[in-house]
């Protein structure tokens, strides 16, 4: 489900983004379109190779051309690090001609990316990253962001969630951007609907071993154990969990990304 959602939200961009650069003057011979994400790691399953073929998808339907230039498509993999997404939109804006850049999944990137992109008055539009600075304190003339946001994310599960009698909750958070800013607007829905958060822990991105996290969580006895994180590392943990016997023991795990508290064994998926 969030692969083909990711690919329509992708391929929805990349044509918003040829209808935005088709009203600017034409000066050169083609419009350029990067798409920079994670290829090799932790979110390459929540786009990667797949929001490239989104968005060679919908520049042939688009019709591979506007106002008579060509449009050509730039890919490359920013391994979720800041310093050297910022080296390649800086040398793709500066140097390359491209015109604007898309997917940018990973927060940290993501703020990073926006910043040049500013700087360089040029395009770009977050599609894979949810932190609300976007549009709020990092905000820019010339970025834009696609999908949602934690705000969003938090006031779907959270509210709702408390609402069915889960009023204590205990977070494991990746610890960057993205992780922060979920679990922050998650517990401020929390308080608000009358709920409390009991303990969390953070954890390095792309952590393949969550058993001392879990541990932790069991051990608080929260009615939620609440997963502030995405990709692998929320594949990983959802599996792990399971392996706990976390929901066996009367816990639930909310898999915050996804909007939706996972029942994991043979308990039911409440959405």
């Amino acid at each position: 489900m969030i692969g083909r959602a990711r690919i329509i939200q992708l391929a929805s961009a990349a044509i918003a983004a040829c209808a935005l650069l088709a009203s600017a003057p034409a000066l050169a011979q083609s419009v350029k379109i990067g798409v920079l994400n994670d290829q090799s790691g932790v979110y390459a399953d929540f786009g990667g190779k797949w929001s490239v073929e989104a968005a060679k998808m919908a520049i042939e339907d688009f019709g591979g051309s506007v106002l008579g230039q060509n449009i050509e498509l730039v890919t490359a993999d920013h391994q979720n690090k800041p310093d050297l997404a910022s080296a390649i939109a800086r040398r793709w804006y500066e140097a390359e001609g491209v015109d604007m850049i898309t997917d940018i999944n990973n927060s940290s990137v993501a703020l990073a990316v926006q910043q040049i992109a500013a700087e360089k008055n040029k395009i770009d539009i977050v599609v894979g990253s949810s932190t609300p600075a976007l549009t709020g304190s990092a905000c820019v003339p010339y970025g834009f962001q696609w999908a949602f946001d934690t705000h969003g994310l938090a006031v779907s599960t959270g509210g709702a969630l408390v609402k069915t009698g889960a009023d204590t909750w205990f977070f494991i958070t990746v610890d960057y951007a993205f992780g922060h800013a979920l679990e922050k607007d998650t517990s401020d829905v929390i308080a608000a609907s009358g709920g409390k958060v009991i303990g969390h822990v953070l954890y390095p991105l792309n952590t393949p071993d969550f058993s001392s996290f879990l541990l932790q969580a069991q051990t608080s006895k929260a009615k939620i154990v609440a997963l502030a994180n995405a990709g692998q590392d929320a594949i990983n943990s959802v599996k792990q969990a399971a392996e706990f016997g976390i929901v066996a023991g009367g816990q639930r795990v909310a898999a915050l990304l996804l909007t939706a508290a996972f029942g994991i064994g043979d308990s039911p998926v409440d959405y």
